[in-house]
């Protein structure tokens, strides 16, 4: 089985776990969502720091489902300085056939996301500000990046058109 590789990275609030979910609905059997909150909060309980063990866990687990899965998706916030090299290494090891985004979005616009989902309640405006991070872009070939004005649809629909390419 051919297996594709799709990484969805931005900061907190963004839209990323939401296209992810939509992502893996629409696909349906065989799509693998590696989610780096799962994997790094509730499966591990590590904080994120360099050396994680988050880090080696995503990349086994998006390893494991090449050949087995028709998509796998990889999501989180994903900062460069600690998962740029796994992420680029996954992406080798897919053969290139990976389709990697970015959520580019303005501070304000991911508060107005943020405010819209159920973990407002578990933290908010400062702490997005706290751990934001601008133009945290992974610089590989092909990185798509998406925009205040693009909505979840749209994204949907980007991904889905480029895949089928």
């Amino acid at each position: 089985m051919e297996s594709k590789l799709i990484i969805l990275r931005g900061n907190s609030g963004s839209g990323k776990t939401t296209t992810a979910k939509s992502l893996q609905n629409h696909l349906g059997h065989g799509a693998l969502l590696v989610s780096q909150d799962v994997v790094r909060r509730d499966m591990l309980k590590v904080n994120d720091r360099d050396g994680n063990p988050s880090i080696g866990l995503i990349r086994q687990i998006a390893e494991y489902g090449k050949g087995k899965c028709g998509v796998v998706i990889v999501e989180g916030i994903l900062n460069k300085s600690r998962y740029g090299e796994m992420l680029k290494d996954l992406i080798q090891f897919y053969n290139q056939e990976a389709y990697t985004y970015y959520f580019d979005l303005s501070f304000e616009e991911t508060v107005i996301r943020h405010n819209t989902r159920a973990q407002k309640m578990e933290f908010g405006e400062s702490s997005l500000r706290a751990w934001w991070n601008s133009n945290d872009y992974l610089g590989v070939q092909g990185e798509t990046l998406f925009t205040n004005d693009m909505s979840q649809d749209y994204v949907l629909k980007q991904i889905l058109n480029q895949l089928q390419k």
